[in-house]
């Protein structure tokens, strides 16, 4: 097994040899997100070669809340904050789009972005850990639903995973849908 390091450089390559911008790939996103119509939900604004789930998060905004991740600080988890089709938005950390305005809400749902993922459930990120730390604070106080959002060609049965990294349950690309 490589490193995490390695794995990511791998996985990085592949999701830049398969994405495809202006190509709709959220189908699939659009159609596990309506059997939860009007639950809370964060998804992300695409940067680089990352899929981008805006279409599928437009279609859930017109029933209920969506939000976007917002980086409070290194070490911390993420907060995220109401987004709408449309909003005022800004550059935050590490030039991910933010709204530049609004409430702040607290979501059952995450629309998790991946550089690599298994079939079991694995992913892998950044690096930062800020998904992970995310994941464990709302899944002490409720239920809460990952779902990895990623291109097919990001997939590796050979990732470097630890204890601290939190499960996906879901796991779905411009192919369909994987329940681990």
């Amino acid at each position: 097994m490589m490193d995490k390091a390695a794995a990511r450089i791998a996985a990085f390559a592949r999701r830049a040899a398969a994405h495809t911008p202006h190509i709709a790939t959220a189908g699939y996103l659009s159609e596990v997100l309506a059997g939860y119509r009007g639950v809370p939900l964060a998804g992300y604004m695409a940067m680089r070669t990352e899929i981008d789930p805006t279409p599928a998060m437009a279609e859930a905004a017109a029933h209920g809340p969506v939000g976007v991740p917002v980086i409070i600080g290194a070490g911390q988890p993420l907060k995220f904050r109401v987004w709408e089709p449309e909003c005022a938005m800004i550059k935050g950390e590490f030039g991910a789009m933010i709204p530049e305005a609004g409430d702040w809400m607290i979501p059952q749902i995450l629309i998790v972005p991946l550089v690599g993922f298994d079939r079991r459930g694995g992913r892998l990120g950044y690096g930062g850990g800020f998904y992970d730390r995310t994941l464990e604070k709302l899944r002490a106080v409720q239920p809460t639903m990952a779902i990895g959002f990623a291109y097919g060609a990001q997939e590796d049965d050979d990732l470097p995973l630890e204890a601290t990294d939190q499960p996906l349950d879901l796991i779905v690309t411009e192919t369909g849908v994987i329940t681990p």
